[in-house]
């Protein structure tokens, strides 16, 4: 098995399979630098025309010490330790087709080891193999502006001791007329471990609040929230029409193309807090999105 050291154009790393029909990440949320880590691949759909999936090789980047591979029923694993240099590669067989993933199915490979000590954006690219085909996920970007991967590697967010463990995707703040008074803003958050969104604050604004939409029988209302749970390695969208982040009594004019810093603040299970600051580009909607919040009456 080969893995590209970097970015592979998608005819070079493809074999009967496409983007749309399968994906292997990492679950959501960073990790911090040094520390034990589970690793937990999710594997989504089969290859293009495939049934199911029938290997997956992962290979384990420079600095990550493997411990342990967890037995999963049905499969067997194998560790070539031949690349040392870079760590290795452990690889996953079904036991016979009938312990195949099925391609309507998702499924989870775990293993377990040491994170590196340097913080950085950490890749494990991964090799899947379905009953007709494979896909190689192991693009690594470029940094170009727009980079869209069609098979990216997958990415972990490993922090420095002492971060905010929260990664914050997809920001961004409505537009809003002059006289407008609020607005709404929205992101998708991971957290690393369990924590909870206690509150947010921006010199945009007089007043910031955690928000939730959601039909109450017949009537849309939306009420303030004390605190929004982030459970550990799961996304949590803010977005129009549910869970949002709220902007009153505006100080600033929000149009189009500008930025606005929001200062989010986390709370963890034993009350400590850390913040974590997000520039978000204000615009009048997301690009392929749609929906409202900012522009809507409040009924609390």
């Amino acid at each position: 098995m080969q893995f590209a050291p970097k970015f592979i154009a998608a005819s070079a790393i493809l074999t009967g399979a496409a983007a749309s029909f399968a994906h292997v990440v990492l679950q959501p949320g960073p990790a911090v630098a040094g520390s034990a880590y589970d690793a937990a691949f999710k594997v989504g759909h089969a290859c293009k025309d495939a049934r199911s999936t029938t290997a997956l090789a992962v290979r384990l980047p420079r600095g990550f010490v493997l411990q342990d591979v967890p037995a999963r029923a049905g499969w067997k694993v194998d560790i070539d330790r031949s690349g040392a240099s870079a760590g290795g590669t452990v690889r996953w067989t079904a036991d016979s087709p009938a312990q195949a993933l099925p391609g309507d199915q998702k499924g989870e490979f775990v293993l377990r080891g040491t994170l590196p000590a340097t913080p950085g954006p950490l890749y494990f690219q991964a090799l899947q193999t379905c009953d007709v085909g494979s896909a190689d996920w192991a693009q690594l970007p470029t940094g170009a502006a727009g980079e869209k991967l069609p098979f990216p590697a997958a990415r972990l967010n490993v922090v420095a001791p002492g971060s905010t463990l929260v990664d914050a995707s997809g920001a961004w703040v409505r537009a809003a007329v002059p006289g407008q008074s609020g607005t709404g803003g929205f992101m998708k958050l991971a957290a690393g471990v369990p924590l909870r969104l206690v509150g947010v604050a921006t010199p945009a604004a007089g007043v910031a609040e955690v928000h939730e939409m959601k039909m109450e029988g017949d009537t849309m209302k939306m009420r303030a929230l004390p605190a929004l749970d982030l459970p550990a390695r799961q996304t949590v969208e803010l977005k129009p029409g549910g869970y949002h982040l709220m902007l009153m009594d505006l100080k600033q004019p929000i149009a189009a193309g500008g930025s606005i810093p929001l200062t989010l603040t986390f709370e963890d299970a034993k009350g400590a807090k850390s913040t974590l600051l997000v520039q978000a580009p204000v615009m009048q909607a997301p690009a392929g999105g749609s929906g409202d919040a900012g522009g809507h009456a409040h009924q609390h």
